[in-house]
């Protein structure tokens, strides 16, 4: 969606070896894709689709990824700590109430979150936390990274954030999500419970938010503003 080009995502199907899923992607969003974590089984996809999406480009407004996040200054800091995330080190924060303002920062990169759920939290049955992560990537690749995430924990222990989690039961009736991002380069990511995407469930504001739209009636899984800030890569070895 950012890049205005269509990407085609196939692979052998093998959970063992997280993959798990397949899809047709364009700028407008998924136009078939397959999820399935549980069972060994494949699954064709087919999707007629336009072969040049970039000459007909869904006009995109210009966003300053970080306008809005530089402004905050009366969004709540609380305890946090540090745990491992697809190998990287995120400073995390714990969610506690049903409705909050939390800030989380790591190196140059704050992170605000403002949501409210549906129902008041209770940390024994789900744990939710908002992260940052801002630093050189180093597994399978060498990359740098600036990461805001609202991120459903696998179990109810600070120490499963950031294991993969796949089912959720909470609702957010609102969220937003902005960051200090260093990056034009920032993608965002929303996903629900099972792995499924939410077209139309929210968008990206001029002013570097993202926002819930329409009534969501689903429970989240997670809330991403992914950046890539490329100058900062190591150089390549060769």
């Amino acid at each position: 969606m950012g890049m205005r080009v269509n990407v085609l995502a196939a692979n052998t199907h093998n959970t063992s070896l997280r993959m798990t899923g397949s899809g047709i992607y364009t700028p407008s969003g998924s136009q078939a894709y397959h999820y399935d974590d549980k069972s060994m089984n494949g699954h064709l996809l087919v999707a007629e689709i336009n072969s040049h999406p970039s000459r007909f480009p869904t006009p995109l407004p210009t966003v300053n990824w970080s306008l809005y996040a530089a402004t905050i200054d009366q969004f709540h800091e609380y305890p946090t700590f540090t745990e491992l995330l697809f190998h990287d080190s995120f400073t995390f924060s714990k969610l506690t109430k049903q409705a909050d303002n939390v800030t989380v920062c790591q190196h140059s990169l704050c992170c605000h979150l403002s949501y409210r759920m549906r129902e008041e939290p209770v940390l024994e049955d789900e744990l939710y936390v908002l992260g940052a992560f801002d630093g050189l990537h180093v597994a399978e690749g060498q990359y740098y990274l600036q990461i805001c995430t609202l991120l459903k924990c696998e179990g109810t222990d600070i120490q499963t954030c950031g294991k993969p989690a796949t089912t959720a039961d909470s609702i957010f009736e609102f969220y937003s999500l902005s960051g200090t991002f260093s990056t034009n380069y920032v993608f965002p990511e929303v996903l629900l419970s099972g792995i499924r995407l939410a077209p139309g469930g929210f968008r990206v504001l001029r002013d570097g938010r993202l926002i819930s739209q329409n009534n969501i009636s689903q429970a989240l899984l997670t809330v991403t503003l992914f950046g890539r800030w490329y100058e900062q890569d190591s150089p390549h070895q060769s």
